[in-house]
């Protein structure tokens, strides 16, 4: 059994592929370098010259002759890999004629939490005050979720002075606190938009609201930056959505105040290189808790390695049902009272819908970065990347 094809679609944001042997069983898998994503779909056609007529059993050796090779660590690089790397589980799965969690170890979870992004329903408007952030929650909590990420900062926040910005990113965590209760989990997104001085401020004013998370309130360029916003605040950091190997979580599990690590399991290496992180995480007491806002694949993978990782936590997410994510593929992830449900059927248990896929093709879109115009020179990002 050889590897004979690897095709790609540019769908959306994200890359798509479908790995195909030489007996003509096939896995379908995504990679995530949303930002670049025309770049990925060159390199995955200059890695599958060197992997051609490999054995898609043999994934972990795959996964290294493509990585090591030319000795380039680009995200772009390993959103390939991933993309390969789910497809190849999917083929092995069928094969067998067992689900992908069934590979990865069997079930340590029946069901898997989900953590809905706010904002990501397209009825409730523009986020940008307290009660519209606390309208969306509502909505959240009365559709069943249990939790929800939200980035709490007003629409104008890259004007605002430093005292201001601070109150009004506090009214609006205290808002949807106050909408939710207390048994429900608030995740606080900060995309990096603040430096070490002003993120360690905002942490301290919303203590008293206890966010399940505060999450990479700095840009990554910097652990040790990093690790100085965890020695000064007492909320539980998530790192991570914007690294891709083992030896960078590596890293940031040795900060202190690091409790959750983010892999985008459409970046970070696929099913093979984010099981290795989380048994890396899982050896500092640390959690899983990955950056996912693409497409249905990536989706449908994360259920899978979620239902076989002892220290997984939940699983972030954009609803699928009722958008063109639900008509790319065959099916989406189940979920039921806010929890994902792992499929059963062999491999994936997913597979594409090209025709759709073709209705929405990649689009550059750079309405996400704009330059920086304020007296801290604070990059703006879009709350849902």
């Amino acid at each position: 059994m050889k590897i004979e094809n690897i095709e790609t679609w540019l769908v959306s944001k994200w890359l798509t592929v479908r790995v195909t042997c030489d007996d003509g069983t096939y896995g379908v898998g995504e990679g995530n370098f949303w930002s670049y994503a025309d770049a990925t779909e060159v390199i995955a056609h200059r890695i599958k010259s060197d992997i051609q007529g490999l054995d898609p059993r043999d994934i972990d050796r795959i996964w290294n002759t493509a990585y090591r090779k030319y000795s380039f660590r680009s995200p772009a690089i390993t959103a390939v890999l991933s993309a390969i790397d789910m497809a190849l589980w999917d083929i092995k799965g069928k094969r067998l004629g067992v689900p992908v969690w069934d590979l990865l170890g069997g079930k340590v979870r029946d069901r898997v939490r989900g953590i809905v992004l706010l904002g990501s329903y397209g009825e409730v408007g523009t986020l940008s005050s307290p009660e519209s952030y606390a309208q969306a929650a509502r909505r959240a909590k009365s559709d069943g979720y249990t939790a929800l990420k939200m980035t709490p900062f007003p629409s104008n926040w890259g004007e605002m002075a430093h005292g201001e910005l601070i109150r009004q990113n506090t009214a609006i965590v205290q808002a949807v606190r106050e909408e939710v209760g207390w048994d429900f989990d608030i995740g606080i997104e900060i995309h990096r938009n603040m430096n070490p001085g002003s993120s360690v401020v905002f942490a301290q004013q919303i203590e008293e609201f206890l966010p399940y998370f505060y999450e990479d309130p700095i840009a990554p360029d910097s652990v040790m930056s990093m690790g100085a916003v965890g020695k000064k605040t007492n909320l539980p950091l998530a790192v991570g959505e914007r690294n891709n190997t083992l030896w960078e979580f590596r890293e940031y599990c040795t900060l202190p105040g690091v409790s959750f690590l983010k892999p985008d399991i459409g970046l970070a290496g696929g099913f093979t290189h984010v099981k290795k992180i989380a048994a890396v995480a899982e050896s500092f007491h640390q959690r899983i808790l990955p950056h996912h806002f693409l497409g249905p694949i990536a989706n449908m993978a994360l259920a899978h390695i979620a239902t076989a990782t002892p220290n997984w936590d939940m699983n972030e997410f954009i609803p699928e049902s009722g958008t063109f994510k639900a008509d790319i593929v065959t099916n989406v992830t189940d979920m039921k009272d806010g929890y994902f449900i792992p499929s059963d059927a062999p491999g994936l248990g997913i597979d594409i819908n090209i025709d759709e896929m073709l209705k929405h093709p990649y689009a550059v879109s750079y309405t996400h970065l704009t330059l920086p115009t304020n007296r801290e020179c604070r990059s703006r990002w879009s709350p849902y990347h």
